[in-house]
C-alpha cells in the first residue's frame, strides 16, 4: 500500500466500521422478526353477558381497584368439545368457595366453530355466575387471550385456566393458600401450577417420544434464558396477584405459546415472588398444538425474548417504592 493510501486507511476504525454495521443489520432484523404491539380493537373491549347477551358493555380496566375477589381467565380457540365439560366443573367449585366472590371471563380468540355463542348458553345454565364473553376479532395465540382477559379483570386475584380442564380446578385452593403466604396484604406475587411432579407417572410418560424429548429440550434452553428456576414454566394454571397483573400483562410482548416464560422473566425482573405449587393434571385429547412446528416457534420466540431483554427494548425495571410519610415533601 502506498503512503498516500495508508494515510487514509485505519484497519482498526474499518474493522469497527464493519462490527458497527453487524450490530445495526442484527437489530434491523430484530425489530422485524419481534411481534407488533398488541392495540385491543373497540369491538374487543367490551363484552357480553347471560343478562346482556346482545347488547356489549365495556369491559373495566386491570388498573381499576378490584370489584370481586377472583377473576378467573380461559383463552378460548375452537373450543366447542372441551369447553362444556371444564365449565362444568369450574362453576361448581367456584360455587362451592363462597363467599369468595368470583367472575369468570371467557376470551375467544378468532374462534371458527361458535365457541363465544357456546360460552354465552352454558353462561345462561349458571345464572348465578358471572361470566363475561369476550371475542378477539382475529386469533392471537394463546399468550395474547390470556393478556387481554388479565388486563380486563375485576379480582383481586387473577387465574388463568385452560379451557381444556386438564388441570384440576380444585388446586385453585393450594394456589391460594400458596398467595396468602407470599403476598398477604396484595403485594405483587405470582403462584404458577407445576406438573414437574409428574415427570416418572403415566401421564407424561405415555406422552409420545417426541414431545417428551422436546419437553427436556426446552426445560434446558429455559435455565440459559433465566427461568430454569421453575420447574414448570408452560402449565397452564397460574394465578396472580392484582398488584403482579397490573405491572406485568402491559409489559408482555409474546402473543404465543411460549408467553408463560416472558410472564415469569417479568416477574424475575420487578423481582416479585414466585412460588410454584404441585397440581393434579391430566392429558385431554383435542390438542392445538402441533409438536414439531410449535416447538420450532417456541425457540425462536425465546431467542426475540431473550434478545429484546438483552438490548433493553423489552426490559422493565421494578417501582420506585413510595417515600415514607415523614419524607414527604410539601408540594
Amino acid at each position: 500500500m502506498s503512503t498516500r493510501s495508508s494515510l487514509f486507511y485505519d484497519p482498526r476504525a474499518a474493522s469497527s466500521a464493519r462490527r458497527g454495521m453487524t450490530t445495526n443489520t442484527a437489530y434491523t432484523f430484530l425489530v422485524i422478526w419481534s411481534p407488533e404491539t398488541i392495540h385491543a380493537k373497540p369491538s374487543e373491549k367490551t363484552y357480553r353477558s347471560a343478562s346482556s347477551p346482545s347488547k356489549r358493555l365495556p369491559l373495566p380496566s386491570i388498573h381499576d381497584p378490584a370489584a370481586v375477589d377472583l377473576t378467573v381467565v380461559i383463552p378460548a380457540y375452537n373450543e366447542t368439545a372441551r369447553l362444556p365439560a371444564m365449565f362444568a366443573t369450574t362453576l361448581a367449585h367456584l360455587e362451592a368457595t363462597r363467599p369468595r366472590t368470583y367472575e369468570v371471563l371467557v376470551v375467544d380468540d378468532g374462534s371458527s366453530d361458535g365457541t363465544a355463542d357456546l360460552a354465552l348458553k352454558l353462561a345462561r345454565e349458571y345464572p348465578a355466575s358471572d361470566v363475561r364473553v369476550v371475542v378477539l376479532e382475529h386469533n392471537l395465540g394463546k399468550g395474547g387471550a390470556v393478556r387481554h382477559g388479565m388486563l380486563h379483570g375485576r379480582g383481586r386475584r387473577l387465574l388463568f385456566a385452560d379451557a381444556d380442564g386438564a388441570s384440576r380446578v380444585e388446586d385453585l385452593e393450594a394456589l391460594w393458600k400458596a398467595m396468602d403466604e407470599i403476598s398477604p396484604d396484595g403485594e405483587p406475587a405470582v403462584v404458577v401450577g407445576s406438573r414437574a411432579h409428574l415427570v416418572k407417572t403415566e401421564a407424561v410418560v405415555k406422552r409420545s417420544f417426541l414431545r417428551n424429548v422436546l419437553m427436556y429440550g426446552l426445560h434446558t434452553i429455559l435455565c440459559i434464558v433465566g427461568v430454569g428456576h421453575i420447574r414448570d414454566t408452560q402449565c397452564g394454571f397460574k394465578l396472580f396477584s392484582r398488584a403482579a397483573a397490573q405491572q406485568i400483562f402491559p409489559a408482555q410482548h409474546l402473543p404465543t405459546w411460549i408467553f408463560d416464560v416472558e410472564l415469569l422473566l417479568l416477574a424475575k425482573q420487578l423481582r416479585m415472588p414466585v412460588a410454584e405449587v404441585p397440581i393434579e393434571w391430566h392429558e385431554v385429547s383435542g390438542s392445538k398444538l402441533h409438536v414439531f412446528a410449535d416447538s420450532l416457534q417456541m425457540l425462536r420466540d425465546l431467542l426475540i425474548l431473550r434478545a429484546n431483554l438483552l438490548l433493553g427494548r423489552w426490559a422493565v425495571r421494578p417501582p420506585a417504592p413510595a417515600p415514607a410519610p415523614g419524607n414527604q415533601k410539601d408540594s
